[in-house]
């Protein structure tokens, strides 16, 4: 078997791809086995075809390249991916990263060693060398209400700071998805990405259902991996984009908080932006999509096209 699966998703992003393999090629210790499961999603031809071109000149033996017709989104993608991976461990890193040092053989060697842990990510960074928040508290109305500095005030041990900058292992409850390694058996067994999530909050509901569902379950930042992280590369900052961080935020409250605290904070939501849109009119769309419901079916997974190949 294989150690590490890195999966990687391009979306007309090619040159990030292309910058992250030889990152890890680069930075990846000889004394672990991994390999590349690299999923376009369904990219403009253009960019799918020069990553093509770039693959083939890098000749690695250990790459598998697929193409998906339509964009799957990032947990359709890399369900995609996984059904090309062999290893013992999934290795879902964003393709506009790189590494800072041998974060794989880091990541295995304390997933190895800590039978408790079936999920961990290392340090994140941005281009800048300024270390960002590189773990989450779980997603529930309290957190959404109140804010996670009270969370973190009021129960320190369950909710260790996230502004704080760590030089050991920490337990936590989510991770993010830029570099989420988890072990495979735990990954199939609930089911991996909820592919009804489009964009946003995947690997919280997976860490979630992980801690719930899987004995020795625990999530934690190793802060001794490190890598850089060029945000929104493949997504941007559009209205579109906010609105499906919104659907996917209150999808994955409602699926593991229930309908209560669901309808509790969508109304919450409906009136903030309702006087949100009376200075930023552009918060009006946010504020009809809040009354409507926020219903996966506004979701842009519903746009989607047959790519030509």
């Amino acid at each position: 078997m294989i150690d590490i699966s890195v999966i990687l998703i391009n979306y007309n992003s090619s040159t990030f791809t292309v910058d992250c393999i030889k990152s890890i090629q680069e930075q990846t210790s000889s004394e672990i086995s991994y390999e590349f499961v690299v999923v376009d999603n369904a990219s403009e031809i253009e960019d799918y075809t020069s990553l093509e071109t770039a693959i083939q000149s890098l000749d690695l033996p250990n790459l598998t390249f697929v193409r998906s017709k339509f964009n799957t989104g990032f947990g359709g993608g890399n369900m995609h991916g996984v059904q090309f991976a062999n290893g013992k461990y999934y290795a879902f890193v964003n393709n506009d990263t790189i590494l800072q040092n041998d974060c794989l053989k880091i990541v295995f060697d304390f997933l190895e060693s800590n039978k408790n842990a079936a999920i961990c990510c290392p340090q994140q960074y941005d281009e800048n060398g300024n270390v960002q928040k590189s773990f989450d508290h779980f997603l529930s109305l309290r957190r959404e209400l109140f804010g996670r500095g009270i969370l973190e005030k009021i129960n320190p041990k369950k909710y260790p700071k996230r502004q704080k900058v760590y030089t050991n292992p920490v337990k936590v409850q989510s991770v993010p998805g830029s570099f989420l390694v988890a072990k495979a058996d735990a990954f199939d067994e609930v089911g991996g990405f909820d592919t009804n999530i489009f964009l946003y909050y995947e690997e919280t509901d997976l860490c979630y259902r992980i801690a719930k569902h899987i004995k020795n379950g625990d999530c934690f930042l190793v802060p001794e991996g490190r890598y850089t992280h060029f945000k929104g590369q493949s997504t941007g900052k559009s209205l579109a984009i906010k609105k499906e961080l919104k659907i996917s935020l209150l999808y994955v409250l409602r699926k593991n908080s229930g309908y209560l605290a669901y309808e509790i904070l969508r109304w919450w939501l409906t009136i903030k932006f309702l006087f949100k849109s009376v200075f930023k009119p552009k918060n009006f769309a946010l504020f009809t999509l809040f009354l409507k419901g926020a219903s996966l079916s506004e979701s842009l997974k519903q746009k989607q096209t047959i790519a030509k190949q």
